[in-house]
């Protein structure tokens, strides 16, 4: 069976303040968003279908081609917004689908698993959290009478349920609903409670974000003294091999020459070695596993795309970029008169500071493939830091 997760990100969410839709504010030094998207990848789910607001072209730009990721736009309501994200994947043979909001980012992998794991007995499954207050009615400031808490729960999400179900039943809907468990049953779906997590709080208004900050220093604090520490470092080599042109792309930069390198890519040498640099920090193979040469998709792609995904997967699995260092060896064209924008370029690129990168290059004092100037290498090391 294959599992994907529906992630809802396309309300304004303006009740948290800072002026943005709460699942794009910062916490704990990344995005709400950020937090959601890696607690479902740490969870091994590998296809995530992000329902995003038209307005929100930023985000648009910045995940569309991403590997794994597919859009959807959000509609007028919830459900509309959840069925557009159903019918994005309603050609690639998804079985299971995990309906989450955006702004739950505390969302454990092992909760995860657990709806997912319901869903092999049924076809609805959800987490919830028996009532355990006294529960009031109340009106103008005063409690006006009581209500039995026996058989009442807490919803939560992620919401699972079998894809062709819980489309149909999305479909079949009038109107809005107030989640997607409600949908199903009144598609007359059985739907199985999960114990949910106190943790897997909603983010609504500005104090969640403290609650929620406090919630991932403790998961972080719970982890082993090993897993809290882990420095990789990894290498990548390319060569790319001249032919006609008229300038080169190095380290994002374009230079020009009387030859252009040849790839099936934009041939970006050094900013391939970058990246299979840190591909091979996070033991993750390198870019042709990732983005197949034979796939006519990435012909003539912008190099930046793989450096980006390379390292959108290092955050995903919580290593930070402590510092990149790239060696180009050729010996024309000149380097040096481009090495500073070079340097800022794949800084933007990795997310850290420019003096974090280093680009640098040599000659082979004439001797080899470089030395005829036939083509152009790329030596890189990348160190990662989780902690």
């Amino acid at each position: 069976m294959t599992t994907a997760a529906l992630i809802v990100a396309a309300g304004r969410g303006t009740r948290a303040g800072g002026g943005l839709p709460k699942q794009w504010r910062p916490l704990k030094g990344r995005r709400v968003i950020d937090w959601t998207l890696a607690a479902f990848r740490q969870a091994g789910i590998e296809k995530i279908v992000l329902v995003l607001s038209p307005d929100d072209s930023e985000a648009w730009a910045e995940f569309q081609g991403q590997p794994g990721i597919v859009l959807a736009p959000g509609g007028d309501t919830r459900s509309r917004s959840v069925l557009n994200g159903l019918e994005a994947i309603e050609a690639q043979n998804i079985t299971r689908v995990l309906i989450h909001d955006a702004a739950r980012p505390c969302i454990a992998p092992d909760l995860i698993h657990a709806v997912e794991d319901a869903l092999a007995a049924g076809s609805a499954a959800a987490p919830a959290l028996a009532v355990t207050d006294a529960l009031w009615t109340g009106h103008e400031g005063k409690v006006t009478g009581t209500r039995d808490r026996d058989g009442l729960f807490a919803a939560q999400t992620p919401q699972g349920f079998r894809y062709a179900k819980i489309l149909a039943a999305h479909r079949a809907h009038p109107g809005e609903a107030a989640d997607d468990v409600a949908v199903a049953r009144a598609a007359g779906l059985d739907v199985a409670i999960v114990p949910g997590n106190p943790d897997n709080i909603k983010i609504t208004g500005p104090a969640d974000f403290a609650r929620a900050e406090v919630i991932l220093d403790r998961a972080d604090n719970d982890r082993s003294e090993e897993d809290r520490m882990d420095i990789r470092l990894g290498n990548g080599y390319d060569v790319h091999r001249f032919g006609a042109g008229d300038h080169v792309v190095l380290c994002g930069v374009k230079i020009p020459h009387d030859k252009g390198l040849q790839g099936h890519s934009d041939a970006d040498v050094g900013m391939h070695a970058v990246t299979d640099a840190l591909y091979g920090a996070l033991a993750e193979g390198d870019i042709g596993r990732h983005f197949p040469p034979s796939d006519p998709q990435w012909k003539g792609a912008a190099s930046d795309i793989f450096l980006r995904h390379a390292v959108e997967l290092a955050r995903n699995k919580g290593f930070q970029i402590s510092n990149v260092d790239c060696t180009l060896v050729c010996e024309y064209p000149k380097v040096t008169p481009h090495s500073a924008k070079m340097q800022a370029q794949m800084a933007s690129i990795l997310g850290i500071d420019a003096d974090r990168v280093s680009v640098k290059a040599t000659t082979s004092e004439r001797l080899g493939f470089t030395g005829r100037s036939e083509g152009i290498a790329a030596l890189a090391t990348a160190a990662l830091v989780k902690s």
